[in-house]
């Protein structure tokens, strides 16, 4: 049998493979500059057409660009009013900030567990969690899937909660025809840069409720109104603004937006590409009875962010960080997303969040790792992480 690389053997690849990388290209790079040679940096004109342009792509009456996807979800949960007392249900293989946007607001997570063939948010497990006390939900599109959004609007209209979607996965997804921001009462997106399109750091909300978005246009930025309609002691001098509520400083600057409107404009060959190299996986380790691939709904048209193995136990011999640790060698560096939330030291020890309340999300978390996927994944790319899969999985199948 030949040698793995992390054994002696000769690797796969000479230059490192990350799970994740941003493209850029001259278009992106002179929207930039262009904004850095005019009159406004931050609180410019490039904001109010990123935002045109986010209610363009996802059907969304208004949109919100805020300074990151954490501050998204917070001012969103801010708008909810979840306040002392309330419980927000979420998902806990997510990113810590689905989770704790309700912290920052004084109310408590709550974790439904998972659908162990979607990774997404079970609905029916969502509906048992619901108690007196239960004010919103906020679901997860993970690795860029939409939840089932059907089942879930119907919960929350049956039980009077706010459905806030955390798409910071799903920029450019649909479900059932419908892209994703124009489904839930607030859908909060994050641009991270190993996000399909990235601002550097940003984020948006957006929403179809008029009295929604003025909420969140007051928290994204300290509380402060020139409409006079909002004021509470109004007056018509040029120079007056008015705080009336307590907000943040959570604002986009016009570099960032600038970056991102370019960005947007490359989203469906962006969206293109993922779907491409999805299949070519899909097929690549079809033969391969030790992986277990992630089941999409019918309904989402998905733009993923990320593609996941899950490794079968029963059917290898090493252990997850084996498996990752022989895919380095080669040259292919995966990530691992996520930790389930409450698994968190900060929910454990400060917290008093148990072990054991989503089984099925643990269990997902011990057998997976994410591989590379991103726009610029040529070909070549592709195959080498596939070889190297085979590999590690010819050495260590049972």
């Amino acid at each position: 049998m030949e040698q793995l690389a992390i054994f002696g053997g000769t690797p796969i690849r000479k230059e490192p493979l990350f799970y994740g990388r941003q493209y850029i290209d001259d278009a992106d790079i002179n929207a930039v500059v262009n904004v850095l040679r005019s009159d406004y940096l931050t609180c410019g004109p490039k904001i109010s057409e990123l935002e045109a342009k986010l209610c363009q792509i996802t059907g969304a009456k208004y949109a919100v660009a805020v300074s990151n996807g954490t501050a998204a979800l917070h001012i969103a949960a801010m708008a909810a009013e979840i306040g002392e007392g309330d419980e927000v249900i979420t998902s806990p293989i997510t990113f810590a900030a689905s989770a704790n946007c309700t912290l920052y607001c004084g109310g408590k997570p709550v974790f439904a567990d998972i659908d162990p063939e979607t990774y997404n948010i079970d609905p029916a497990d969502m509906e048992r969690k619901i108690t007196p006390a239960t004010k919103a939900v906020v679901a997860v599109d993970f690795t860029g899937q939409a939840v089932a959004h059907k089942e879930i609007e119907d919960l929350c209209k049956k039980h009077h909660l706010i459905f806030i979607e955390d798409a910071a996965h799903a920029i450019g997804t649909k479900y059932e025809g419908k892209p994703i921001g124009s489904l839930a009462d607030m859908t909060c997106f994050s641009f991270h840069p190993v996000k399909t399109v990235t601002s550097g750091e940003g984020g948006a909300v957006t929403t179809n409720d008029e009295n929604l978005y003025k909420k969140l246009v007051l928290y994204r930025s300290h509380g402060i109104t020139r409409d006079m309609a909002q004021m509470k002691n109004p007056s018509d001098n040029p120079w007056y603004n008015e705080q009336v509520t307590l907000g943040y400083n959570y604002r986009l600057t016009d570099i960032q937006a600038a970056l991102l409107i370019s960005q947007l404009d490359k989203l469906p060959a962006f969206s293109k590409r993922r779907s491409e190299l999805v299949d070519f996986y899909n097929k690549a380790f079809s033969d391969l009875p030790e992986i277990i691939i992630q089941k999409e709904l019918p309904q989402s048209d998905t733009t993923r962010h990320l593609y996941i193995l899950q490794l079968d136990p029963d059917k290898v011999t090493c252990t997850r960080r084996e498996f990752f640790d022989a895919m380095a060698a080669e040259g292919i560096h995966c990530q691992v997303h996520y930790l389930p939330v409450y698994r968190h030291s900060y929910y454990e020890k400060e917290l008093g969040y148990p072990k054991g309340l989503c089984p099925n999300a643990e269990t997902l978390y011990e057998r997976i790792l994410s591989i590379p996927l991103f726009y610029k994944l040529s070909d070549q790319d592709a195959q080498d992480v596939s070889d190297a899969v085979h590999k590690v999985i010819a050495y260590y199948r049972k």
